[in-house]
């Protein structure tokens, strides 16, 4: 005999344990008086900015150490290689995550804004401020790397993103598409409010996934796209760095990332939460 049963009373007995915050207004005026955006808003400058000089930085210092016309005939064993590169990216973030998380959510990447906002956890205003500052952070980021390795970063390619040879546009973008969907659906599982309140240690943890998707993502991507997944760090380098190439594919680190934030909310929130979300209940034989 089949009766229907709301999962979101399938918790602890009947009894929800967690609450999900009430979704944030469209367009909330009222925030552009209150300090706390703006002080969110530099961190989020401050933490793109940090984030792209440490990592570019150590992508023009490996392409250094591995340039045998520079460092020898043994230069190809040298340097951090695409692991190290990828360690940086992903440490960075979590680093950053975990500084930043508190004040400002610990964006740092406006596909993680966007998608966010898809799912009502950020408003209009807050988002496009975000996005803002990500981007100007980057760019300062990227302009510090220039301004102390000016004789590498022009020679050894600014650090920015590119469709590599013998690979398609297509394949760049899905590749910036899986890779988005990966880092934003960690981000999502890492701050849930229901495993936050199952587990306590969650909260503190959570900038560890979302560091190490970071990593597991550069691993594929690098050979494809030199690892975009965030527009504010590939917009960053090609604003600096200047490039015909750069800028001829950049629409695919917007556009890739963005798509794969928005499949990776959806995917949560209405597939993964739709109970908890009133989007509806399922049938069980009890």
């Amino acid at each position: 005999m089949g009766k229907e049963v709301d999962v979101s009373t399938l918790e602890a007995g009947g009894v929800r344990d967690y609450a999900d915050p009430p979704p944030a207004p469209l367009v909330d005026i009222d925030e552009l008086g209150k300090w706390s955006l703006y002080r969110a808003v530099i961190a989020e400058f401050v933490a793109t900015m940090l984030f792209l000089y440490i990592t570019v930085a150590t992508v023009i210092g490996y392409k250094h150490q591995t340039d045998a016309s520079a460092s020898g005939p043994d230069a190809a064993c040298g340097g951090v290689g695409i692991l190290g590169i990828a360690w940086a990216f992903g440490g960075m973030i979590f680093i950053l995550v975990y500084c930043t998380a508190g004040i400002s959510g610990g964006h740092i990447n406006p596909a993680v804004t966007f998608g966010l906002f898809l799912a009502r956890k950020v408003s209009l205003v807050r988002a496009i401020l975000y996005m803002a500052a990500q981007c100007l952070g980057a760019i300062c980021g990227v302009a510090l790397v220039k301004g102390f390795q000016s004789g590498f970063y022009a020679r050894y390619g600014g650090g920015a993103n590119e469709v590599s040879a013998g690979y398609s546009t297509g394949t760049g973008l899905a590749a910036e598409i899986v890779g988005t969907f990966v880092l934003v659906y960690t981000v999502f599982s890492a701050t849930d409010p229901k495993r936050n309140a199952r587990d306590s240690h969650i909260p503190v943890l959570a900038p560890l996934p979302i560091g190490f998707a970071v990593f597991m993502v550069h691993l594929p991507t690098i050979p494809i796209t030199g690892t975009g997944i965030n527009p504010a760090r590939s917009l960053g380098a090609a604003v600096v760095y200047n490039n015909s190439k750069a800028w001829s594919d950049q629409w695919i680190f917007w556009v890739g990332p963005f798509i794969g934030a928005a499949i990776a909310a959806l995917y949560h929130q209405i597939v993964l939460r739709a109970s908890a979300r009133g989007y509806g209940s399922f049938r069980s034989n009890a």
